[in-house]
């Protein structure tokens, strides 16, 4: 039996969500949602979607609607999440899953006084490079992971849209960019309790609309407001004594990069850009590189695997496994580096 999905936010993420459950057989794309009901229906028309709102409401109480990907920006996707899990359907809800603590709280209950799914769009966690790496892992090749190093930077400026708007972005690249990488690392170590964090955040070069001759991911909305940071470094300590190492941009003088390592007391590896091992051997050091398709992220792949992921949740097959409650600690390591950046001290995560 098929998953009759909706996608709720049809902007430029929203694409990876529909061309990988157009491509799934075990979906069925039955409604989508926009607050622009003319990019709706043209949406609806290119994927042949029989169904086209903006109505929220409607796609909630519609009962063959079985599961919805929510695609909007930040600051609607907790209370969007919430309101779903309660129409009794399954969720998987893009990236941050909640902006403050609160709105996750109140969706790990939701999970818990529903029974339905909630499963964070995490879509850096299913491409072949990490799958792989946490293969090994889980088979104990890397011994006790004690540090990690995350970055993702980006020269060219902010998006734009809703992007630059910290009342419905939350942030900049740290909650944006950052949040990928944070959770990848943190997915990767185990998950270890998080106790505190440090962090510092700058708008020194802002949107950057000056830049010409490079291109950039652009918003789908049109807006300039831009009042979010455009660099943040961060250190993030764990119970045990491990220690995450963040730096994320929009706007940085320096070359566009992206690097995700983690290291254990038996090996480590470098994710991202491209998927090396490094271990020991006979006192010997070895770079190991899987053969794979792809030893980089690749982002369709990731995405197809995510989605055929939360299909089977949806059939319950599985049970979601990047859930609220995961959800709610990124909130709460969020949440206490921009503190950190705000006061200029380290600041220590309760419960």
């Amino acid at each position: 039996m098929t998953t009759r999905v909706a996608v709720i936010g049809v902007g430029a993420i929203a694409t990876q969500h529909l061309i990988s459950y157009q491509h799934n057989p075990q979906a069925e794309l039955v409604a989508v949602c926009d607050i622009d009901r003319a990019r709706a229906k043209a949406r609806a028309d290119e994927f042949g979607i029989p169904r086209a709102t903006d109505v929220v409401e409607e796609v909630l109480a519609d009962p063959g609607v079985d599961a919805v990907s929510i695609c909007v920006p930040n600051l609607l996707h907790a209370s969007i999440a919430e309101a779903a899990l309660r129409a009794g359907k399954d969720v998987l809800v893009e990236k941050p899953m909640a902006v403050t603590v609160g709105e996750a709280e109140a969706l790990v209950r939701a999970t818990q006084e529903t029974g339905q799914a909630l499963q964070i769009g995490y879509v850096r966690r299913f491409a072949p490079n990490a799958l792989v790496t946490k293969r090994f892992l889980d088979e104990g090749e890397f011994g006790d992971i004690y540090a990690a190093r995350a970055t993702i930077i980006r020269a060219a400026g902010n998006p734009g849209g809703w992007f630059g708007d910290i009342g419905v972005s939350g942030g900049g690249p740290l909650i944006d960019l950052g949040v990928h990488i944070i959770d990848l690392c943190w997915y990767l170590m185990g998950m270890p309790t998080a106790v505190s964090a440090s962090g510092a955040t700058f708008s020194a070069l802002g949107a950057r609309d000056n830049i010409q001759h490079l291109s950039r991911y652009r918003a789908a909305s049109a807006s300039r407001v831009n009042n979010v940071e455009d660099y943040a470094t961060a250190q993030v300590r764990f119970e045990g004594g491990a220690v995450l190492d963040v730096d994320t941009s929009y706007s940085l003088h320096a070359r566009n990069a992206t690097s995700v390592k983690i290291h254990g007391d038996k090996g480590g590896a470098e994710i991202e850009p491209e998927l090396l091992m490094i271990t020991e051997r006979h006192d010997t050091l070895l770079h190991i590189h899987p053969q794979i398709d792809s030893l980089g992220f690749d982002f369709t792949v990731g995405f197809a695997n995510q989605i055929d992921h939360f299909l089977r949740i949806c059939r319950r097959e599985i049970p979601a496994d990047a859930t609220a409650e995961q959800g709610l600690e990124m909130a709460r390591i969020l949440t206490a580096i921009y503190e950190s950046a705000r006061i200029g001290a380290e600041v220590p995560i309760t419960r």
